[in-house]
């Protein structure tokens, strides 16, 4: 059975609900930032290489950032042009962009169109799979949004090709936008499969749990660990599939024709090196007996309460006796919040520093995690999950709705379930966004974009999805790091938007193959 299917997906944005601002103050010849950033780090490398300076000569502050999703993932004007004009004025100046110039200059994620060509055999192997994307970035710098990439990871074949073109436009910069890559590359491939599926009759997730591979087909690595067929099972349960008539079209509520549709989902488990230093203070009980210093960055998932409960567990002491100062280039060098790979990151580096305080019985250790990290390139390591969606599309009016959304994923140790429930529903919410709202127009006579506010570009609210709900399985991995957790910040959107388009075709009976599923593709012609 050969199928060749093409998806497209338009351009999209972060809108923060924040502004991209900047504060700057020259004291002497010390420039102090306050920025809202996902790193301090980069921010202060790329003001000393611009104003010629010593790293040792900034301070870039960036304690609380809100929204950032990969918009604040690298140094943006508002910090540059701060700097600058406090160094002609002797002034500080605070610069804050207006959210029309967001789009411009903060990146999006690039437009793809995407090739599939995938050969299965009778019983739902594949034989043979092909992923080619197209997509754009700018003359002044190549960005490229690697949407083939998951088809390296999740299914088993035979053959499998992927390849990117990129064409360079005169457009602005595309950037990350959360869960890169993959939440594009896996809506096209996660679809694809449910065609495989009613090609060869067969039920999704049947067709999905044959093919799971035993070793990452890319690299030949053996996989660290790998549960996405017990997400699959306890979503199908949880959900109750059981009950699903497989027909397509078979189900109303008066106007409404209703549908359900699965998703896997991937994303890659990624560590950087990083510093931290613990310093044990008085002991009385008039304060905290340790201080936990580590230049992360907290966007909003928690970092300082899960960092405070990893010293505090090392430490043996309750959590109130940690105290913990993230978000300043002066402490302690740490990488970047983003690529959901900060808790794994930082985590490691103050496990390790605690532990070895606690060992040593010193007053004050600093440790570094590189050689810990090159260590750990033998297996493959992956967080997996499965997205289940119902919703209902009017027969006439082409709209559709969103009734129930239930994601279940294994992303190791959950360090922290209120914090990390909130990380999935908010991915699994971008995800509903990507599959029926948002959507961004190139002005092809200018090369920017037309939507530049929240009236023009949708982002979903509360009332666009009534049932949310996310789960994990208990995954035990010892192949990670001390920490035993994946990352969770952006695996939630990754399955959403395939999904949903899964299910739509399971109400209508019509495969649609781009992105947003606005009512004018739905409505009958």
């Amino acid at each position: 059975h050969r199928l060749d299917l093409t998806y497209t997906l338009s351009p999209l944005h972060n809108h923060p609900m924040e502004p991209h601002a900047a504060t700057a103050v020259w004291e002497g010849g010390h420039l102090i930032a306050y920025d809202s950033s996902q790193g301090a780090t980069p921010v202060s490398e790329t003001l000393a290489t611009m104003f010629g300076l010593d790293p040792k000569q900034i301070t870039v502050v960036a304690e609380h950032v809100g929204g950032g999703f990969g918009s604040k993932g690298t140094p943006r004007p508002p910090v540059v042009l701060a700097a600058m004009g406090a160094k002609h004025t002797s002034r500080p100046v605070k610069v804050v962009l207006p959210r029309r110039e967001l789009p411009s200059v903060v990146g999006h994620r690039a437009p793809t169109i995407q090739r599939l060509r995938i050969g299965a055999r009778d019983d739902g192997t594949l034989a043979a799979l092909g992923h080619e994307v197209t997509t754009h970035t700018s003359t002044v710098k190549e960005f490229v949004e690697q949407a083939a990439v998951p088809s390296r990871v999740m299914y088993g074949a035979d053959g499998i090709r992927t390849g990117h073109r990129v064409v360079a436009l005169d457009v602005p910069t595309p950037s990350w936008m959360r869960a890169p890559g993959d939440a594009s590359g896996m809506y096209a491939l996660e679809c694809a499969m449910d065609e495989v599926a009613t090609a060869l009759d067969l039920d999704p997730i049947e067709l999905r749990l044959r093919n799971i591979p035993e070793r990452e087909p890319d690299s030949g690595k053996p996989f660290s660990s790998h549960h996405l067929a017990d997400c699959l099972r306890e979503g199908a349960r949880r959900f109750g599939w059981e009950r699903r008539d497989p027909r397509p079209g078979t189900r109303r509520d008066g106007d409404l024709l209703l549908g359900t549709g699965v998703a896997a989902s991937t994303y890659p488990v990624l560590v950087a090196p990083s510093t931290a230093s613990v310093q044990a203070l008085r002991a009385d009980g008039s304060g905290p007996a340790y201080h936990v210093r580590v230049n992360a960055t907290d966007i909003g998932t928690g970092a300082r309460t899960v960092l405070a409960q990893i010293a505090a567990d090392q430490l043996g002491v309750p959590l109130d006796a940690v105290r913990i100062d993230v978000g300043s280039s002066d402490l302690p060098t740490a990488p970047l919040a983003g690529g959901s790979s900060g808790t794994a990151s930082w985590g490691w580096a103050v496990h390790k520093a605690c532990r070895e305080l606690r060992e040593s019985g010193g007053s004050i250790v600093t440790v570094d995690t590189t050689t810990d990290v090159q260590a750990q390139e033998e297996y493959a390591r992956h967080a997996f999950g499965a997205v289940f969606a119902e919703v209902s599309a009017d027969a006439f009016t082409g709209e559709v709705r969103v009734r129930r959304l239930l994601g279940v994923f294994a992303a190791g140790r959950i360090l922290n379930a209120r914090t990390a429930r909130s990380q999935f529903i908010g991915g699994m919410t971008m995800g509903l966004g990507m599959a029926l709202t948002e959507h961004s127009s190139l002005d092809t006579r200018l090369g920017g974009f037309v939507e530049k506010d929240l009236a023009g570009y949708h982002v979903p609210t509360h009332a666009d999805v009534p049932d949310i709900d996310a789960h994990w399985i208990e995954e035990h991995d010892p192949h990670l790091n001390p920490v035993g957790g994946k990352g969770i910040g952006e695996i939630g959107i990754v399955g959403t938007p395939a999904a949903i388009a899964n299910a739509v075709h399971h109400a209508t009976g019509r495969r649609h193959r781009e992105l947003p599923l606005t009512p004018d593709l739905l409505v009958p012609r």
